[in-house]
């Protein structure tokens, strides 16, 4: 069989897969943060357009996808299925170990699957310009692309360390023409607040999420546009997963594990959710969320009410959360630095319908390193946590003697991302994991919702 897998283009998804119905109870009402009630559509129209709330909510498994947005999904999808046989002989495996390919993006992420279709609706809606955040740049970039695709302008609230750790993704997100402006900033009320209390703040996605809501909310022309977390970017990703399910078909496979790095949740919801229905339907299949140990949020987060921003002008969710006010360790050298889960990825952990594990950073790496060395690709450091999770299934495989198919998302390449590789060769990259008393600390500042 050959290594790579693929789909002719006239096979990408006509429909996302809309988890809601399959979920494992009701979900928990999202509440106004200035009323503490539950949200309803109108408090959303000043940041969303009406299309993007009625998916937000919908009870329809499927939901068509525009013909306008699978025409620009062909610029890159399908996206390759590859079976990694170097790797598994590196390894001495009898797992079977798969990876669905996101890099082959032009924004070299899984990102633009939601982005283009926000940036559809918008225009659709007649908003001239988006306002966003971005930790690790894969989101603003790719919210840029498809800006530029649908003649809109783009702002993008850049955490500030990123900023410096990046440039390259700054530089990208520039060439598609996004005005990036490192977070927290002088631009906006949130930004300046959070300068005045710490003028070297590094920055975080909560402090970003604040200004680009800021921005949307006081500007009548503009709209938000958010790259997890929320229920209609985890519905856009599952062109991912509905994809790698026909692919393991024409492989005459079927995942006994499958592995998704988790930081806001929308790549783990992009490749799992298709396989956690077939779950639901009494299909033996596990799902593992991969978190950064300097970004905890499942595995020593609580599950609450909490806001979705530092400003708490966004909305609040019940989630795991490390509290609104987190900000993860400048050392830490990817993305996955939100303070919260996505509801839906949240509650499926809390009912036992999916597993979660963390990492320290130079573990991930060093999985990176092996694999580039085998199967040629350099992953971004996202993904190398996913990637680190799948080795670990495949080292118990070896050690229990057992077959096993394993398949993980490489959710985007790391050629960007130098910077943290040479932290990593040369030995400096350090470790951290987020002390609990800290943690403890936040969430002592949720907020008091329902009694």
């Amino acid at each position: 069989m050959q290594n790579k897998i693929l789909l002719d283009e006239s096979r990408i998804p006509t429909h996302w897969y809309n988890i809601i119905p399959d979920m494992p109870g009701p979900l928990a009402p999202v509440i106004n943060p200035r009323t503490l009630q539950p949200v309803t559509p109108d408090n959303l129209l000043p940041i969303f357009p009406m299309a993007i709330i009625e998916q937000e909510v919908s009870p329809e498994r499927w939901i068509p996808i525009p013909d306008a947005v699978r025409e620009i999904y062909r610029l890159w999808r399908p996206s390759p299925l590859y079976r990694a046989r170097r790797l598994e002989q590196a390894l001495g495996t009898p797992a079977r170990i798969y990876y669905k390919y996101e890099g082959v993006s032009p924004a070299g992420s899984h990102k633009p699957n939601s982005a283009i279709p926000q940036a559809y609706y918008n225009k659709l809606a007649g908003i001239r310009r988006l306002a966003t955040e971005t930790g690790a740049g894969q989101w603003g970039s790719s919210l840029a692309l498809a800006c530029s695709m649908f003649g809109l302008e783009c702002t993008v609230y850049m955490v500030k360390v990123s900023c410096t750790q990046k440039p390259y993704r700054k530089s990208m997100m520039q060439l598609w023409g996004a005005n990036v402006i490192p977070s927290p900033s002088i631009t906006t009320a949130a930004g300046r607040a959070i300068l005045e209390l710490d003028p070297d703040s590094p920055g975080s996605l909560g402090i970003a999420i604040s200004e680009a809501v800021e921005d949307a909310a006081t500007h009548e022309d503009t709209n938000y546009a958010l790259g997890s977390v929320l229920n209609h970017v985890c519905l856009h990703q599952t062109v991912i997963g509905l994809e790698a399910k026909e692919q393991m078909a024409i492989a005459g496979d079927y995942p006994d594990v499958v592995i998704a790095c988790c930081g806001g949740g929308s790549n783990f919801a992009g490749l799992t959710f298709p396989f956690i229905a077939d779950r639901a339907a009494g299909k033996e299949v596990r799902c593992v969320a991969v978190e950064p140990s300097s970004c905890p949020t499942l595995t020593k987060g609580v599950y609450a009410f909490d806001y979705g921003d530092t400003a708490k002008m966004a909305p609040i969710a019940m989630m795991y959360t490390l509290g609104h006010d987190f900000v993860p360790p400048g050392i830490h050298a990817g993305g996955l630095r939100y303070h919260g889960e996505s509801p839906l990825v949240s509650q499926l952990y809390h009912a036992g319908a999916i597993e979660a594990k963390a990492y320290p950073q130079t573990a991930c790496f060093e999985g990176a390193l092996l694999f580039a060395r085998n199967e040629g690709i350099v992953p971004a450091p996202e993904s190398s946590h996913a990637l680190k999770a799948a080795i670990d299934e495949a080292l118990l495989a070896k050690e229990e003697g057992k077959e096993k198919t394993i398949l993980f998302g490489l959710s985007g390449h790391g050629q960007l991302d130098m910077g943290a590789y040479d932290s990593f060769l040369s030995g400096s990259l350090e470790d951290y994991a987020y002390p609990e008393e800290l943690i403890r600390e936040s969430l002592t500042r949720l907020p008091k919702v329902g009694g």
